[in-house]
């Protein structure tokens, strides 16, 4: 069996920087066993997933998968997935709306780039900051933690999140996926991703934690649209806006890297 596989570079504005994420359309699913192969051979954050829905309110069912097993969400893959349909697949509409484990997500061509509309996760400030987690973190002072799925963990200024030196192997041993973010100095906020657990030690820029993100920093700042970077070694920016209680905007631009074939 031959696939086509897309690899393209995702929240970037040039080669080699936001998240790369590869996405292969299907005509109907593989064996989920399979595609988590194909995920372990790609060995990038995600590998998309996608055939045609069958229901008459969704364009596409999407599915992500990391190295080491399926996801329920996942925003740069999502945003690398609307990209492929609309420049390789021949979606014509503006918009597309994929059926997912995180129920219909919407995405939006625009002038420059591509918006999703995704759920927002507002997270829920901890008691307690977990044990060991400042230790994992490289022993950086921790202004507080919050949570929705992932640990939302708030620092002092831009320079810890960007200086922190995570031990992978103890963060891994917390079994959590971690955001660490603070008060941006040229965007709103700025974030890192760590999951080790999912078989992806930094993320490069994830989607999914901004749903966790966006309604965190709207209620702080006090501001419905927003800007904001995730200080990975790649990078990537992203439009961010609290559309209301149960859902967020957040948009980039995608650049195309390559295009291939898989023999399975």
């Amino acid at each position: 069996m031959k696939l086509t596989q897309y690899q393209v570079d995702a929240f970037a504005s040039k080669l080699f920087t936001g998240n790369p994420a590869a996405i292969i359309p299907l005509k109907k699913w593989l064996p989920a066993k399979k595609m988590q192969l194909i995920a372990m051979e790609n060995n990038l954050a995600e590998t998309a997933f996608l055939v045609p829905s069958k229901k008459k309110n969704a364009d596409y069912h999407l599915r992500w998968f990391t190295p080491v097993s399926e996801i329920n969400l996942c925003g740069h893959a999502t945003l690398a997935a609307a990209f492929v349909c609309y420049s390789f697949l021949k979606h014509r509409k503006k918009t597309i709306v994929f059926e997912t484990a995180s129920g219909p997500l919407t995405t939006t061509k625009l002038k420059k780039g591509i918006e999703m509309d995704f759920p927002s996760w507002k997270p829920t400030l901890l008691e307690a900051i977990p044990e060991g987690l400042s230790q994992a973190l490289g022993g950086i002072n921790i202004l507080s933690v919050s949570r929705y799925r992932d640990l939302l963990v708030e620092l002092e200024d831009e320079a810890a999140v960007k200086n922190c030196q995570p031990n992978m192997q103890m963060l891994k041993a917390l079994n959590n996926m971690i955001i660490i973010t603070a008060k941006g100095s040229k965007r709103d906020f700025v974030s890192r991703f760590f999951a080790p657990g999912m078989g992806v030690d930094e993320d490069p820029v994830t989607g999914s934690a901004h749903s966790q993100l966006i309604p965190y920093w709207s209620e702080k700042l006090g501001k419905t649209k927003m800007k904001a970077r995730q200080l990975s070694p790649r990078g990537g920016d992203l439009g961010c806006e609290q559309l209301n209680q149960e859902r967020v905007l957040m948009s980039g631009q995608v650049v195309f890297f390559m295009k291939g074939e898989i023999q399975i």
